[in-house]
């Protein structure tokens, strides 16, 4: 959630993350900060590592946005409906869920007391299924898309 917080405030978005909105606003920012138009060389390096944050979050963004979430949800729907869960990690709020399928989702807000539940249930699939997939801000992982890329590539 501190990340979502972070990236909003770099945006400066404060309600519903509108994607028209998103681009203008990523595109001034990569015009500002872009480390081609700076001369000096410290204030290049600080340009370099400013356009990267926001490169990386305009896409974490665009990966929660609404419109993105709604033009992918018939596929999350099969996934988390028939796949079954390969691996999970959790860490502070996130929890990090990897199907049969090879997809994997990230879930924000899954705090320990939720998470020791899950871990103890007698299906992990069914409580999740009921408990968390709905109920969370997920998005797809980038990891997923970097695997499938290097998979094709061999």
């Amino acid at each position: 959630m501190k990340r979502i917080n972070e990236y909003k405030k770099l945006f400066n978005i404060e309600a519903e993350i509108d994607l028209k909105e998103l681009k203008i606003t990523y595109r001034n920012l990569i015009k500002e900060w872009h480390p081609d138009k700076i001369q000096d060389d410290t204030l290049r390096e600080e340009a370099e590592i400013k356009s990267r944050r926001i490169i990386d979050a305009f896409h974490f963004l665009v990966s929660i946005a609404p419109e993105t979430k709604e033009a992918l949800m018939e596929e999350y729907i099969l996934t988390t409906s028939i796949s079954k869960i390969k691996d999970f990690r959790h860490k502070g709020l996130l929890l990090e869920v990897s199907f049969a399928d090879g997809t994997t989702y990230e879930y924000f807000g899954v705090n320990n007391v939720l998470f020791d539940k899950f871990l103890n249930s007698g299906n992990q699939y069914r409580f999740a299924k009921r408990s968390i997939f709905h109920s969370f801000l997920y998005r797809k992982s980038k990891k997923d898309a970097e695997l499938a890329e290097a998979t094709v590539q061999l």
